[in-house]
């Protein structure tokens, strides 16, 4: 699994995560599943191409974890936070987005992350400049 770094543009001002990305469909289907702790400044990104509407559960998930849903260009569409661990419960995007991030539960709130902030990530295109 790839490691990487991602930014969160929130208005309180750019915070850094340290990410994996789950790029295969097995590192997408395994996700965060049996792990136990995930340390605050970290999270797993789940892109997916073409965008589309996405479901998650927590499924032998032992952690709680704020899901971040993502539009193609990288706008936070929603944010479904504290999930509960082990729950067989569908958490549904409710709209066409491009990547789900799931950080540890409660870090949204913590780095100021609100539906409407920005992503910066190569994976997300950049809206067209305005004229």
């Amino acid at each position: 699994m790839k490691h990487d770094t991602l930014t969160l543009l929130t208005a309180g001002g750019a915070k850094k995560i340290d990410i994996e990305v789950a790029a295969s469909m097995d590192e997408q289907m395994r996700g965060l599943m049996y792990r136990t702790t995930l340390a605050d400044t970290a999270g797993m990104l789940f892109p997916y191409d073409p965008p589309h509407e996405l479901t998650m559960w927590m499924k032998n998930t032992y952690i709680p974890l704020d899901m971040v849903f993502i539009r193609p260009d990288g706008v936070v569409h929603r944010i479904e936070m504290r999930t509960e661990p082990l729950s067989e419960t569908v958490i549904a995007s409710r709209g066409t987005v491009a990547a789900v991030l799931e950080l540890p539960g409660g870090a949204a709130e913590r780095l100021g992350l609100k539906a409407g902030d920005r992503i910066d990530y190569p994976f997300f295109k950049s809206p067209p400049p305005t004229k």
